[in-house]
């Protein structure tokens, strides 16, 4: 008789699990010695602020809720016109963001929210006058 074993990890299939990954992305983040500082020091993020704009972003990208509608480049742009981004940084981010995933969360929206990303970085990297 074949044994199944129950996938422990979340997917990322609710508002609930989504909050859990980004607090658990965001903690990595910025214990990050190369990303921590582009957050705090650079952007000076207030994350009381930023975290329910960026859970509501994630929401909005794998469950489809409505409640996002802010330009994300734009506020990259503004971002980087403080502080060069490099490909480095982006590549970092998505590292980190795989590793959160690999770490707690697996599952069909775990894998599109990890080809999302990719494309973000991507994306970010493209549209930025990035440096190497």
């Amino acid at each position: 008789m074949p044994v199944t074993v129950k996938n422990e990890k979340p997917d990322l299939d609710s508002r609930e699990h989504i909050d859990q990954f980004v607090d658990r992305f965001y903690t990595r983040m910025l214990a990050d010695e190369q990303l921590a500082p582009i957050f705090l020091d650079v952007a000076a993020v207030d994350l009381a602020v930023h975290l329910p704009h960026i859970k509501d972003y994630w929401c909005k990208l794998l469950l489809g809720d409505k409640g996002y509608r802010r330009h994300t480049m734009n506020i990259h742009r503004q971002l980087h016109g403080k502080q060069a981004l490099r490909a480095e940084d982006f590549q970092r981010w998505l590292a980190l963001f795989n590793a959160t995933l690999d770490d707690g969360f697996s599952g069909e929206q775990s894998e599109r929210a990890r080809r999302v990303a990719a494309a973000i970085a991507g994306n970010m990297a493209a549209s930025l006058p990035v440096q190497a």
